[in-house]
């Protein structure tokens, strides 16, 4: 199966759960339910997993974040966030650069 950018973008998007930055810590946690991260994480700082590793970029576009997956790989949950074959192939092929796309919502 040849890997696109359209793969590994929708393979972005398919991304679970909710990424909170923990005050404390200084650690970016991942959890399932919104209600899960306690005093430590501002509610206003919680954003679902998909939405976290999109970074803003120039011109309206937003950039795939290898740095961000990586903060997700790090923590060994990648079946339950639903990490797929073309994110790991997107974080192996450092040569490339990284994605930049228009993100719309889709109704």
């Amino acid at each position: 199966m040849r890997i696109t950018s359209e793969l590994i973008c929708q393979a972005a998007d398919q991304l679970k759960g909710f990424v909170g930055l923990n005050r404390k810590s200084g650690q970016y946690i991942v959890r399932f339910s919104e209600d899960s991260f306690g005093m430590d994480v501002a509610d206003d700082g919680i954003i679902p997993t998909a939405e976290f590793v999109w970074l803003p970029a120039p011109e309206q576009a937003m950039t795939l974040s290898r740095e961000r997956i990586q903060l997700l790989l790090d923590q060994n949950i990648d079946d339950r966030i639903n990490i797929t074959e073309p994110l790991r192939v997107y974080m192996q092929r450092v040569e490339i650069p990284q994605i930049s796309a228009l993100r719309s919502l889709v109704s």
